[in-house]
This record gives C-alpha cells, sequence and structure tokens, in this order.
C-alpha cells in the first residue's frame, strides 16, 4: 500500500509542478521533506527577515526554529507573546519581509493557488511585497480545479483550522462549512493566483507527504 501511495503523490506531485511551472513559477517536487528544506536552507540567512503566514504544514517542517538557528529576523504574528499592537505591526512587516514563507489551501492540477484568509495578510504578502516568496504544500492539497478547491476548504481545510484555532464558529460543532455570518468567521478574503505575480521570485515547493491543513 506505501508503495502505491507513493505512486499517486509522485504523479501528482509533478503534475502540478509541470502546471505551475507553465504559469511561470518557480516549482519543485520533492519526493519527502528532507528534500524540501534543502531547498529552503539557502534562504535563512544570519539577518534576514522571514515572514510566517501562518501555517501548519510550514510548522510541521520545523521552519521557524531553523530561521532561528541560522541568525534570521523572526516576523511570526502567531507568536504567543505579542500583545495586540505588536502582532498588527508583524503582520505589516511581513509584507516587505526578505522571505515570505505560507504554504496554500489548495493547488490545482492546471497550476493555481487557492488561499483563504481572516485578516488577508497571507493574500497580501502572496501577492506582492516580499523579495522571495515559498509556498510549501503537501501532496494532500492537490485538487483537480477550483471548485475542488473550494470544496477543500469547506469540508476540510476551514473547519480543521477553527478547531485548532478554538474558535466558536458553527463548523467546529458540525465539521463542515456552514457559512456562518458571526464576528468570529475566520474565512473572509479569498483568493487565486493563476500565474505568478509578475514582480514577485516565487518558488512553490510540493511534497510527497500528508502535511497541514
Amino acid at each position: 500500500m506505501e508503495s502505491i501511495d507513493f505512486w499517486q503523490a509522485e504523479k501528482l506531485g509533478l503534475a502540478a509542478v509541470s502546471a505551475l511551472k507553465a504559469n511561470g513559477f518557480d516549482a519543485h517536487y520533492c519526493a519527502g521533506r528532507e528534500e524540501a528544506i534543502a531547498l529552503v536552507l539557502p534562504w535563512l540567512r544570519s539577518g534576514a527577515t522571514i515572514g510566517f503566514g501562518g501555517s501548519m504544514t510550514v510548522h510541521e517542517l520545523d521552519i521557524r526554529q531553523m530561521a532561528i538557528d541560522a541568525g534570521c529576523v523572526l516576523l511570526d504574528h502567531a507568536d504567543p507573546s505579542l500583545d495586540a499592537a505588536a502582532r498588527r505591526k508583524v503582520l505589516r512587516s511581513q509584507l516587505t519581509s526578505d522571505v515570505f514563507i505560507s504554504s496554500s489551501n489548495a493547488v490545482t492540477l492546471d497550476g493555481q493557488l487557492f488561499n483563504v484568509d481572516g485578516n488577508g495578510n497571507r493574500l497580501a504578502a502572496l501577492t506582492f511585497g516580499p523579495d522571495k516568496t515559498i509556498v510549501i504544500v503537501g501532496v494532500n492539497k492537490i485538487v483537480v480545479d477550483l471548485e475542488e478547491a473550494w470544496n477543500r476548504v469547506e469540508l476540510y481545510a476551514a473547519p480543521m483550522n477553527n478547531k485548532r484555532l478554538d474558535k466558536a464558529n458553527p463548523c467546529v460543532k458540525s465539521g463542515y462549512c456552514m457559512d456562518c455570518d458571526g464576528d468570529g468567521r475566520i474565512c473572509r478574503a479569498y483568493g487565486v493566483l493563476r500565474k505568478r505575480p509578475s514582480s514577485s521570485d516565487f518558488t512553490v515547493i510540493v511534497i510527497g507527504e500528508r502535511l497541514g491543513f
């Protein structure tokens, strides 16, 4: 069974990477996380400002600690030590970071990135600003098209992230999106990158593992 899983992961990953390249992205398929981390490490330079987009995928790869070890300046709005004013300052600073590292909610087989945000900070940074943008996704985030990307967010990513953040939104009770309208809703800004943004140095790394939500 493991060999069959590896086979499909590689097929889907390579197909997505080929489409991403056709859409102007610098894209790579890595069979495992070690290979992917090796692509990220050269960008973690001493003194470089590294913005993080609040990604569980990046968290699972322990890239934050690697950035600390490399002497980088971290711009991480998820740092629990930040008060509201400091957190907002970090969110704004991420937009002009040397490197912005995030994941994506879904990657389509025709090479598009689909994302949903509460504040829109990740969407803003992915669109324009940082000198270097790196998006890392597990093969579990590959979908056929944008319709399936929407379905993935509503059925899986949104309720999982609401549960992770301990939100009191309806999807935490139902397990799937209820298209709620409360003040605590975290699905507010939606974005699609159909092509690499013209002024962005943008790398997408697809890993043949299940990572993040």
